[in-house]
């Protein structure tokens, strides 16, 4: 059956309805498009839809087969669960001094057959954040278990009330539940100024973070002391420095080193990884050395004058990124970038050759599709993104990737040691 959702638009009081005149548009960087048939899937549970106030949405006339807005309404975009990767934004037009859009991805949306559809695809099959998956019940019990038996631990506190209980972080939430990737903030600071960042932003800007950043520097006994059970007891056990509520975890790398030591005097268990901006590669060399995993560099660009403007680099280099890479493939660690995916950019003909060159230069090993959450507009104008070119499509990027590159990895999470070490398709957290 050919899909073709209609077009949605909100009333501004909460309420979401089709119309029927117009098919659903798509966006691939400033332009508006129609969009194939095989990118609607049907929203995924945990996915969300929201309007967009000050902007009309853009859509393709039933009869006339021409684009025009929608004027019933505000136009509408869904937030689509970790797991699945978007393929097209949400078209519409912006109306003069329409307020910047909070730090969410807007992914292309719309209705058919008594239906919601989005435009995305299935990158992951890890069930570790389906909203299903979370039990209050055992998440509660986990908080008071763990904050009676780590009364003076300021990390595990920091993950219980800001974390789990504060922001509903799906990371502090499985760790509570006692399974899988065990969140380790370690670093107030950060040498990067992305102006994205969801930890901190500037008092002038036009957005605000969506949580608040670590505001202490805790130490490595405070680690090694909920990280070594959790390795001892957790089923697919990892434990990863780097998350969304601090600065950058390579800053406090003489810690992390000693966490690391310290981590494998205890349990051989689990797998230790890493997310950071990739900044230092001699920070990289010495926890490798330690005994670091795995690593996952974080980058919105694989090209010099896409990544500088968004991420404003203090005293580290965009070619920084790809040694830290380097050197934990010389060391048989595993090398993840976490990709932020923006349609029309991230699929541009001269992202994606610049892309295959950065992996055979790196031999890395995975890509993590991840949605990129932010302002499209504000964006493209805070990058000066005139014009970004042909475009080849998010999946036909994936598709060619995957015929160049077949022992590259796709997915959205960071894998498990036993996904590493076995049966990387088949071995997911259950």
């Amino acid at each position: 059956m050919a899909l073709m959702p209609f077009l949605l638009y909100s009333d501004g009081k909460g309420n979401i309805f089709e119309d029927v005149t117009l098919y659903a548009c798509g966006r691939s960087g400033w332009d508006a498009m129609d969009i194939p048939s095989e990118d609607w899937i049907a929203l995924p549970n945990g996915g969300q839809l929201y309007e967009l106030p000050g902007r009309r949405g853009i859509g393709i006339d039933v009869q006339t087969g021409q684009m025009r807005l929608c004027e019933k309404g505000w136009a509408v975009a869904a937030f689509i669960p970790p797991a699945y990767t978007g393929s097209f934004l949400a078209a519409y037009e912006s109306l003069p001094h329409a307020e910047t859009l909070p730090l969410f991805c807007y992914t292309a949306a719309g209705w058919q057959d008594e239906k919601f559809y989005v435009t995305a695809l299935r990158i992951e099959q890890d069930i570790r954040q389906e909203a299903a998956g979370f039990d209050e019940n055992l998440i509660d019990k986990g908080v008071d278990t763990f904050l009676h038996a780590y009364p003076h631990n300021r990390l595990v506190k920091h993950l219980a009330e800001n974390c789990c209980q504060t922001y509903e972080c799906p990371a502090s939430r499985n760790y509570f539940m006692g399974r899988w990737e065990c969140p380790v903030p370690t670093s107030p600071a950060c040498n990067a100024n992305c102006i994205g960042c969801i930890s901190f932003q500037p008092v002038e800007e036009t957005i605000y973070s969506t949580q608040d950043r670590l505001t202490f520097k805790p130490s490595a006994e405070e680690i090694i002391e909920y990280t070594v059970p959790h390795l001892e007891t957790a089923p697919y056990p990892i434990v990863s420095f780097g998350q969304g509520c601090e600065g950058e975890p390579l800053l406090m790398y003489k810690t992390i080193e000693k966490a690391i030591k310290e981590i494998r005097k205890h349990t051989s268990k689990g797998s230790i990884n890493i997310n950071t901006n990739g900044s230092d590669p001699k920070a990289v060399k010495i926890l490798c050395e330690a005994g670091l995993n795995s690593i996952r560099v974080s980058t919105n660009s694989v090209r010099a004058e896409v990544y500088n403007p968004y991420y404003r680099p203090n005293n580290y280099q965009f070619e920084d990124l790809a040694e830290s890479l380097k050197v934990v493939a010389s060391y048989g660690g595993w090398s993840s970038i976490n990709y932020f995916v923006f349609p029309g950019i991230t699929d541009s003909e001269a992202e994606y050759e610049a892309l295959r060159k950065f992996i055979k230069a790196t031999n890395l090993k995975m890509i993590q599709w991840r949605n990129f959450n932010i302002d499209p507009d504000w964006y493209m104008e805070k990058i000066n993104m005139q014009h970004t070119g042909a475009a080849i499509g998010i999946r036909q990027m994936m598709s060619l990737l995957r015929a160049e590159f077949p022992e590259l990895k796709f997915g959205y999470f960071n894998p498990s040691i036993e996904r590493i070490n076995g049966s990387f398709e088949n071995d997911f957290a259950q």
